[in-house]
This record gives structure tokens, sequence and C-alpha cells, in this order.
């Protein structure tokens, strides 16, 4: 087996292993021990998701950070070790105050992780016609956890207690780190620079904000983000007040999201590298609002489970397509930052609605606030498609040129020539 494919298969192995823990204890785990345990309502459950979004942005832009000083190998192990007592401390949680707190702690170190793994594949190839297939890959590990995760913690759930899916999130989180260790990458450089970490990460933002694809690409992804921001705060209340079932439906539906993840996945591996393009990134982020519509449009669970599956597709064709755009266009010695600018938005994006997802709740009810999530996204992928041709316009789709490199271990980077 080439090194190419070797450290492939243990970044996938260790995407899967990692997202599938982190996927079960936060549908279960977090939104089953708020709104199902300690009784949560809209505003406390938001306060829940605040507290991670919040922590999700400072790790995420920390990461990127991180991942362009030491390189996404040693980023990833040492934030698998550190998330370990990070995700049983939760356990501990047995008020809602409480869970507030150690959301926030598992969200500062569970960022890192999401940052270095969606920086990984431009470490792992140095063929043009690989990083489209390495990105492919990687998320579609996530996509397939996305199917595992959520329906394990259901089970855990219905026959153990939800407080066991946490200590399985510790475990999946040490295995996932000793796959990484035997990764080896082609080394990569850095701009020369004596600037502090905070500087660093803000240079990230301008970096993003001054390339006009990047801009675009990670401005239309904050819609997806806006949406599902709706959804963090009140979907587990709609499961329970107007489906009107148990926590492990949540792990079931998501389970069937999952699903619609490996099949986007793998449809977006078989595309054609002319459809690497902001138009086709823009109507994936509408065929994920309208599949979201679909979602919460009645509470019957046949329909809800469509929805699951179509949101699913939309979005696994849209996480490998955005990934390789930003990838495509980014200068190799910014592309943590970078990433880790795009997750800031990602987690703003889904902390914007938690200051007015309740209060809409409380007026017009859970389901149509949903409703209206999924209209947000469709509306705002609808207005930029006219950017987005003039963008394809100005900048063709291309094949991704990298300099070759030979494949060495990946040590720390020193910020210095």
């Amino acid at each position: 087996m080439s090194p190419y494919r070797a450290n492939l298969t243990r970044v996938v192995a260790a995407r899967f292993l990692s997202r599938a823990g982190s996927e079960a204890a936060f549908f279960i785990g977090m939104w089953g021990k708020a709104a199902f345990e300690l009784q949560a309502s809209a505003t406390e459950l938001a306060f829940v998701m605040f507290a991670l979004s919040v922590s999700l942005i400072v790790g995420s832009a920390a990461g990127g950070v991180l991942v362009d000083r030491f390189g996404p190998r040693n980023v990833l192990i040492y934030s698998h070790v550190a998330f370990v007592p990070a995700a049983l401390a939760i356990v501990l949680a047995d008020s809602i105050p409480r869970l507030v707190a150690l959301a926030g702690v598992w969200g500062l170190v569970a960022a890192p992780i999401l940052t270095a793994g969606a920086s990984f594949a431009p470490f792992l190839t140095t063929r043009d016609d690989q990083l489209k297939r390495a990105n492919a890959l990687i998320e579609g590990a996530g996509s397939a956890a996305f199917i595992a995760g959520p329906a394990l913690g259901a089970i855990i759930a219905r026959y153990a207690s939800i407080d066991l899916v946490f200590y399985v999130d510790a475990a999946a989180s040490v295995v996932a780190a000793i796959i990484i260790w035997g990764v080896s990458l082609a080394p990569h450089e850095r701009s020369a620079t004596s600037e502090r970490p905070l500087a660093e990460l803000t240079r990230g933002l301008r970096i993003t904000y001054a390339l006009p694809s990047v801009r675009f690409y990670v401005l239309v992804g904050t819609a997806v983000w806006l949406g599902f921001g709706v959804f963090g705060a009140l979907e587990p209340l709609f499961f329970r007040d107007v489906v009107g079932t148990g926590v492990e439906m949540i792990g079931w539906m998501n389970s069937l999201v999952g699903l619609g993840f490996v099949a986007g996945a793998l449809a977006f591996d078989r595309f054609p590298g002319t459809s690497v393009s902001a138009r086709a990134l823009t109507i994936s982020v509408a065929a994920i609002g309208m599949g979201s519509v679909v979602y919460v449009l009645t509470p019957r669970v046949p329909v809800i489970a469509l929805g699951a599956v179509a949101i699913g597709t939309a979005a696994g064709v849209f996480a490998p397509l955005q990934r390789t755009l930003i990838h495509r266009d980014t200068p190799r010695e910014f592309l943590g930052r970078v990433i880790g600018a795009s997750e800031v938005h990602h987690r703003g994006g889904e902390l914007l609605p938690l200051a007015f997802a309740p209060i809409l709740a409380a007026t017009f009810g859970v389901q149509p606030t949903l409703i209206a999530g999924g209209l947000v996204m469709v509306v705002i992928a609808v207005a930029a498609l006219r950017a987005a041709a003039r963008l394809d316009r100005a900048l063709p789709p291309r094949p991704v040129t990298l300099e070759p490199a030979s494949v060495t271990t990946d040590e720390p980077i020193s910020p210095n020539p």
C-alpha cells in the first residue's frame, strides 16, 4: 500500500471513530440529558447550545493557528487526549447550569479536532487528482459516523443509560489518537512570522476575506449553519412536544441523516471535476434547506424520515464540495487558519439563532419556527446564485496544483524561519 493510501486509511478510520462517539454524545447524551432527563425549556436548551457554540468558535479559531504551527497530525493526537476528561466530565451534569458549563469545556476541546480533520486532505496528497477523493472519503467517514453514532447512542439510552454514551465517546477518542499516531505527512511550509497567536488568529480571518472565492464559499455556507442553529435550539423539543416520542427517536432520525450523508459523499466522489464550482455549492445549500422543511413539516415519522435522508444527501455533497473549493483556492501555508475561520463562521452561524429561536418558538410554536429555519437557507441560496455564477465565470473550475514533497513524519513546525 502506498504511503498516501495508508495515511488516508488511518485518517478516515480515526475520523469515523471520533465522530461516531461525538455524534452519539451530542444527539443522545447532551440533547437527551438536557431535554429528557433535566426537562429543559427552549430557553434553557438555548443556553446549553450557546455555551457549546461559543466554545466551538474559540476552539476552532485556536485550532487553525495550531494546525499551521504544528500540523494536523499533532493537533489531532493531543486534542484527542485532552478530550477524554472533557467527555467524561459531562456525566457529572445534574442540572442545566452545570451542563452549560461542561458543554462549554467539551466544545472547546473538541473544536481543534474538527479543524484539524477538515484541514487534513492537502497534507496527505501531492497529486492534484487525489485531493477531491481524499475530501470525499474523509467527509464520507464523518457521514458514516453520523449513521453509527446516533444509532449506537439510541441503543445505549434505550437499554442502559444516557451517561454511558459519554464513556463510549471518551473511548473512541483514545482509539482515534492511537490510529493517528501512525500517520506520516508531507512537510508543509508556513510563512515566516513573529506574530503572537491572537494576531495569527485574526490574520486567518483577514486572509479568508481577502480571497474573493474563499470568502464566498465561507459566507454561503454560513446560511446552512444559520438554519441548523435554529434546529440546534429546538429540534429536541420538536420530538418531545410535537412528535411525542422518546430520546431514541432523535438518534434514529439522525442516523437516517447520516445515511444520506454517505450517499451524498459517494455521489460527490463521482461528480466530474467541472462540478466543483460555486454554483454547485449554492444549489446544495438550497437543497439542504428544502430537506429541512420536509423534516419538520409534519409530526408523521415517515415524512420526518424522508426529510432526514434529503438533508443528509444534500449535506453529504455540500461538506466535501466546500472543503475542496477552500483547499483549492487557499495558499497552503495559511490553510489551517482559513479552515479555522470557516469553522468560526460555522459555529457563529449556529450561535446567532439562539438569541431569537426560543422567543419565536414561544410566540409561533416550535414547528413553525423550525420550518422558517429551513426556508432561510433556501432564500439565501437563491439570492446568492447570481454571485456564484459571476464567480465561476471569473474563476472557472480547474484542477488543484500542489507542490511535490517527500513523505516524512509530521514534526512540530517552528513559527519562525
